[in-house]
């Protein structure tokens, strides 16, 4: 119901900022922004060392936010097999949208697959399986693997993961489709894929969802609601007209009433549209009030 509703009033998208790319020189480039946590990178670097797939048929980039340090630097070295590229940039730091963006100019792959550090590979022919979905079919622009919950809270037995979100944790896509949208939008703090899912669905590309390839991730988990903060704020500042935005704004607080119900799930969703409303409305009428996304 929402997709056809966002297809029936979205007409015309904003395009993303992206500025610049690179030529492809491999099949695949598994794009990572990362800021310190080198435990998590180190464990889905192993992932990556540990696939079949040849390592001279995909790239790794690394961005790491806040102007980079000593220890991501040195993940390249640690995986001297891997074709890796470390970056760092001097600035936009804290903007999701922004560090895709750039990962996304640095990728050199006809494929890219957005990871995220604490995302888990256990299958050693995922990348290769990735790349054999996109060459079956030439209309397919993304592809987005089955998602489970990479541990458990003890307390209240929770272990909730949306199996298909549209999420950068771990989908990929034909960078050309990438470039026809100009990429993510720069200014988002957090959620920038879901901005991103927007424009790509009321533009009808192409996306399959498909058990064969999973992953794993941590769960859904809101202790506070500084994350809905920060993606209502991105969307309030968002390129889309004002109307458009007031359907977001609906559709962000949709689990507001959820928190009424049992349930860890219902609590966390509804405390993170509590948090998309603050945000919202707060960058609504204070436009130059600075947050951040935890």
């Amino acid at each position: 119901m929402r997709e056809k509703i966002l297809k029936s009033i979205l007409k015309t998208c904003p395009e993303g900022d992206l500025k610049s790319h690179e030529n492809n020189q491999y099949r695949l480039s598994c794009v990572f922004i990362f800021f310190q946590r080198y435990h998590l990178m180190d464990n889905i670097l192993h992932c990556l060392n540990s696939q079949s797939l040849k390592k001279d048929k995909f790239q790794i980039v690394l961005v790491e936010d806040k102007c980079g340090s000593i220890e991501g630097a040195s993940l390249k070295q640690k995986f001297p097999g891997l074709k890796i590229d470390y970056f760092a940039p001097d600035h936009g730091w804290g903007k999701m949208g922004f560090m895709r963006n750039y990962g996304l100019s640095k990728a050199k792959g006809e494929i890219i697959l957005f990871l995220d550090d604490d995302t888990v590979l256990m299958d050693t022919d995922f990348l290769k399986n990735l790349i054999d979905f996109f060459a079956a079919d030439p209309s397919l622009d993304a592809v987005i693997p089955e998602g489970f919950a990479s541990h458990a809270l003890i307390k209240g037995q929770y272990e909730y993961h949306d199996p298909f979100f549209f999420t950068n944790r771990c989908m990929a896509y034909r960078k050309n489709c990438l470039l026809e949208l100009k990429g993510f939008d720069s200014n988002f703090i957090g959620q920038e894929d879901v901005e991103f899912a927007i424009r790509f669905t009321a533009k009808n590309y192409n996306v399959l969802k498909t058990p064969s390839l999973q992953y794993y991730h941590p769960p859904l988990v809101y202790e506070d609601t500084s994350k809905g903060h920060a993606v209502g704020a991105s969307f309030a500042r968002s390129k889309y007209n004002m109307i458009i935005k007031c359907f977001l704004f609906i559709n962000g607080i949709r689990w507001l009433p959820l928190y009424f119900l049992p349930g860890l799930k219902n609590k966390f969703m509804a405390r993170f549209a509590l948090g998309f409303l603050k945000g919202f409305v707060g960058k609504i009428f204070k436009k130059h009030k600075k947050v951040d996304y935890r």
